[in-house]
């Protein structure tokens, strides 16, 4: 018997018991719609996990911080482990590196007008700034030797009038303009405190730097780059080098006579790693430099590890729906089987092999896995369609905004394929039944 043959009986058989099979394929449709969504929902909280750390730094970056002014662990024989231009040579030509980018913080002074506030200034490489999202004005010109600054765009609710104007006390944004009015800094952040705490101190110079940009977002939204101010490194280690000479520049160490160092040290420094499998080595290896290191992607393996095991937890719960429809398809192949005894035993008598039968009860199976499997599947997309129009859900579990229910295309694949499998394995048993059923008993069966 040919296999086109097997599948028009099957079809017939199937056409025929309209009912019972619409009931069996709905029992299909609800398992495989279950496990779909179940596992979208795993899906979407670990792409939201995912996408909630990303936006705190690359997972493929390593935040290293060495000794500074206010920290100092001792190194070898008791030196302070300072990151300087040496050490960032050093940590490049290391394994797996592809690129590093040293930061100087500063806490320098706003002023503009009858506002002012204090905040951190970081100088960072030209690469590191093309990758702050800019909402008005640009990034600092290339070659630019004259320091120019981009404000994080929440930086705007800490300035205050000094009388309580400020955004906490009254609710409103100071009037604030960074692109279209002058922004003074001071530098020298302990003149400044001299000349607040004692009578008579000399007021620190104030210097008139230029706007290059503000960072995209709102001013409540936060964001990786919304605290704090940034200009280009070497514009701002020239900035400092002409403002101080040779005095003492705050937050940075100084020798044993309280002297400045012949080099500037750097706060911190991101070293961006080629891949995220490396990260783990890279990290063992700065630590036992005697750096303090850490990465996201210390991060992103407990929330991998969590959100598998939800992930399994909802698929499990889904499975259990199917497993109830595959009850319902054996029942169905077994109830065909005593109402189709008579036909097998004419099969059987007219010499037809037992494979044959036992095809036709496994493409009747499989075909009603398949039918539910693609309906089950679209009624996954309306749900998930569903679910994703209320964006605070997502947000309410992780804190990031997106979708919550993510159905990928090979889960859609595998949803289909599995109701298939489910379907044939749920007929298998009752066909072996059929290829035993003696051929004399089953033509004498009414």
């Amino acid at each position: 018997m040919r296999l086109t043959d097997l599948f028009g009986m099957s079809i017939n058989n199937l056409r025929r018991r309209k009912l019972r099979t619409a009931l069996t394929v709905l029992g299909v449709i609800i398992g495989t719609a279950s496990i779909v969504v179940m596992m979208s929902l795993g899906i979407g909280l670990r792409g939201l996990n995912q996408e909630l750390i990303e936006s705190f730094g690359s997972l493929t970056a390593i935040n290293v911080r060495g000794d500074s002014y206010y920290f100092s662990s001792g190194g070898d024989e008791g030196e302070p482990n300072y990151l300087t231009d040496d050490s960032i040579r050093q940590i490049e030509r290391m394994e797996h590196v592809e690129s590093v980018y040293p930061m100087l913080e500063m806490d320098v002074y706003f002023v503009q007008g009858k506002y002012s506030t204090n905040a951190t200034l970081i100088g960072a490489p030209r690469e590191y700034l093309e990758q702050i999202p800019i909402k008005e004005g640009s990034h600092p010109e290339p070659g630019a030797k004259e320091l120019k600054l981009i404000y994080g765009n929440s930086i705007i609710q800490w300035f205050s009038n000094g009388r309580g104007g400020d955004f906490w006390s009254t609710g409103e944004l100071p009037d604030v303009d960074f692109m279209g009015r002058p922004m003074f800094v001071i530098f020298d952040m302990d003149q400044y405190y001299q000349s607040m705490g004692e009578s008579g101190a000399k007021q620190p110079k104030k210097y008139l730097i230029e706007t290059a940009g503000v960072v995209e977002g709102e001013v409540m939204n936060g964001g990786n780059y919304a605290y704090n101010v940034y200009g280009e490194l070497n514009a701002l280690k020239d900035q400092v080098k002409r403002i101080f000479r040779k005095k003492p520049i705050p937050g940075q160490p100084t020798n044993k006579k309280g002297k400045p160092l012949p080099y500037l040290v750097y706060s911190t420094c991101i070293v961006n790693v080629d891949k995220m499998e490396h990260v783990a080595e890279t990290q063992e290896q700065l630590l036992e430099m005697g750096y303090r290191a850490y990465s996201s992607s210390e991060w992103m393996e407990q929330t991998q590890k969590q959100s598998a095991m939800i992930q399994a937890v909802l698929g499990g719960i889904g499975a259990i729906s199917l497993f109830v429809a595959a009850i319902g398809i054996a029942n169905t192949m077994m109830m065909s089987i005593y109402e189709r005894t008579k036909e097998i035993g004419v099969i059987k008598v007219l010499g037809c092999d037992m494979g044959a039968i036992r095809n036709m009860f496994l493409i009747e199976s499989g075909c009603i896995g398949l039918l539910g499997g693609v309906i089950g599947i679209g009624l996954s997309y309306g749900l998930s369609f569903a679910m994703n129009r209320f964006q605070s859900i997502g947000e309410m579990m992780v804190g990031q905004a997106g979708d919550i229910s993510r159905i990928p295309g090979w889960l859609s694949l595998a949803a289909v394929g599995f109701a298939i499998l489910v379907g044939m394995v749920a007929g298998f048993f009752p066909a072996l039944r059929a290829m035993k059923l003696s051929p004399l008993a089953a033509i004498r069966n009414e």
